[in-house]
């Protein structure tokens, strides 16, 4: 540490005596801070050290500063982990591609200490600055830093080499690649389990960069191997790796070289295994192609659905409608009617909240897929059925998805169960459920046509208006706005507007407020004549209202509805009124008046 405390020195020397250029003496405190005792003041200083290696220049930089830095790797993670970010955007303030390679002793440090953030970040410096090495760099310096890390005694080393083989393996001779897949197949089988998971995580990545005979020969061993691990961390990270060795392998390969593995993983003995495979499924699937599909995936996938585990059957269900999707359209209909129809069905009577949840978000999806009659006949019991359910989340997926439905059987074949649902959401205990709902109900008056909507659903709406959480009372205004865009000024003027007016004479002045929230949501969407004649007036009137908190708010809606209003009604009765809430004893009042009349220009 005395060296790193000698070069501090030498550097701080130098910037406070350049010539008596005091412009360097912030540049001085900078170096300081380094060494400072207060882990703030360091960690400012390190998030600055391309300010200091501006002013020290490329050459002191790599012989000062670098040594320094690389000589304080014990320092507290968080400056460590700001280190790390650092040093992968250095390469010019060394002098560029010829010199980046001065950057490897300190990042080297950082990729073998305890903290797992720090040493990822510091990998992923080294995997940028590895693009800027020359190939003749490559091999001289960064590899044989990869090969240090992977015969590192600590595991920590070890793990962090196996995220920069496949960086490297590509720009260096026959030879050093010979030695790479050597080191890597070394960490596959290595005795500490986080190394072989590091290794499982980086399996995929790297076989995307070796020759198809050493995929063939080498990484389908390894994957095998892994797979079968004793730990079920390392197995399913080997799941992730299928779908990139699946991609790079010729089809008449895969049956032999990944299927039997595949098979395995689908049945593991353990639930994250399984749940890996149901969570990759679509990738896997389409990585095998149609046939291998149709014969593996889809008895794979009926016994995902069926599993033991509810996390299993919620990430296959989650899958339903991806997985019949990239079916072989020429099979796809007697596949899922067949296969994935009878377990879909039993899903949807799931004990468990969060399968049932998961399945109807996505089985919507379906009508599209089997056509109108299929949906009709097998299809709309299911939907009937969770508009039913006792769980809220189910209920509101299944209507957040209504539009799928609507475009190839109508909604109105849903309506009569349809309405029972949107009611018991629209009074359900949770407040994010409410809310929830509010957000499709234009989807679901755009569906449901006027009269529909007129006759069930308008009373809600109004409903939603006087709700004892804002957050509600606010979104249904902005529901309001919505419903009169698609259904226009006229029925806003019949249905919505005289029922908003008639809540300004509420003895309650939180529900008196939400009537100038409307008015100042609708005044544009309902034009100027709707908002003169019956809007204005009420606003003005609430003016003398008793409370500070309404009177304050229709200055405010003076102020979001005068340019809707025309000239005449500015002057003659929007000004007096502003004029005289501007005189009110509460300063809040006349501060939105006063503010009022600037912006109207009424002045």
């Amino acid at each position: 540490m005395r060296q790193g405390k000698n070069s501090v020195s030498s550097i701080r020397r130098t910037m406070a005596g350049a010539d008596g250029d005091d412009s360097l003496y912030p540049i001085a405190v900078l170096i300081d801070e380094l060494r400072n005792e207060d882990v703030q003041l360091r960690l400012n200083s390190i998030k600055k050290l391309s300010t200091i290696a501006l002013a020290l220049g490329v050459e002191r930089t790599r012989t000062e500063l670098l040594p320094f830095l690389t000589d304080t790797i014990y320092d507290e993670d968080e400056v460590l982990l700001a280190l790390a970010e650092q040093l992968g955007n250095f390469t010019m303030l060394v002098g560029g591609p010829e010199y980046v390679h001065c950057l490897l002793p300190p990042l080297e440090s950082l990729a073998t200490v305890e903290e797992t953030v720090v040493r990822d970040k510091a990998v992923e410096s080294l995997r940028k600055i590895s693009h800027e090495h020359s190939p003749v760099d490559l091999e001289v310096h960064f590899e044989p830093l990869v090969k240090r890390l992977a015969s590192g005694d600590w595991f920590t080393s070890r793990t962090s080499a196996c995220g920069l083989f496949s960086v490297c393996y590509p720009r260096v001779s026959s030879t050093v690649k010979a030695e790479i897949r050597q080191h890597f197949r070394n960490l596959c089988s290595d005795d500490t389990p986080m190394v072989r998971r590091a290794a499982a995580s980086k399996l995929g990545e790297f076989a995307k960069v070796l020759e198809l005979d050493y995929v063939k020969s080498d990484i389908i061993s390894l994957f095998t191997a892994l797979a079968s691990d004793e730990q079920d961390s390392v197995r399913l990270l080997a799941v992730e790796a299928c779908v990139s060795i699946a991609t790079l392998l010729p089809q008449e390969d895969l049956e032999t070289l990944v299927m039997p593995t595949l098979r395995q993983a689908a049945e593991d003995k353990s639930w994250r295994v399984r749940y890996m495979v149901a969570d990759k499924f679509s990738e896997l699937q389409k990585a095998v192609g149609p046939e291998i599909t149709k014969n593996d995936l889809v008895p794979a996938f009926q016994n995902l659905l069926k599993d033991c585990e509810a996390e299993v059957r919620a990430a296959a269900a989650n899958k339903v409608k991806e997985f019949c999707e990239n079916l072989p359209e020429d099979s796809r209909e007697t596949i899922i009617m067949t296969h994935i129809l009878p377990c879909v069905k039993e899903l949807v009577s799931d004990t468990n909240q969060h399968v049932k949840s998961a399945l109807a978000s996505v089985i919507m999806g379906l009508s599209t897929i089997l056509g109108k009659d299929n949906t009709i006949e097998h299809l709309l019991p299911l939907f009937l059925a969770q508009l039913k359910d006792e769980c809220p989340e189910v209920r509101l997926n299944i209507i957040s998805n209504l539009d799928c439905v609507n475009e190839v059987i109508g909604i109105r074949q849903l309506s009569q169960s349809l309405l029972p649902a949107i009611v018991e959401l629209a009074e359900d205990a949770k407040w994010r459920v409410r809310l929830a709902i509010i957000e499709y109900m234009p989807l679901l008056a755009g569906q449901l046509g006027v009269e529909f909507f007129d006759e069930k659903l308008n009373s809600l709406c109004m409903a939603w208006l006087v709700d004892h959480v804002y957050a509600i009372r606010e979104a249904a205004t902005c529901n309001l706005t919505k419903l009169v865009e698609k259904f226009g000024a006229e029925w806003a003027q019949n249905t919505i507007v005289p029922k908003v007016l008639g809540m300004a004479n509420d003895p309650n002045y939180l529900h008196r407020m939400t009537t100038l929230f409307c008015i100042n949501a609708l005044s544009e969407a309902c034009g100027q004549e709707i908002t003169t004649k019956h809007m204005l007036p009420v606003v003005l009137k609430m003016s003398n209202d008793q409370v500070a908190n309404v009177r304050f708010n229709v200055a405010k809606s003076l102020q979001k509805i005068g340019p809707v209003l025309d000239s005449n009604s500015l002057q003659t009765e929007v000004k007096p009124v502003l004029e005289k809430l501007a005189a009110d004893q509460d300063i809040d009042v006349k501060y939105f008046a006063q503010e009022a009349i600037s912006v109207l220009a009424l002045a």
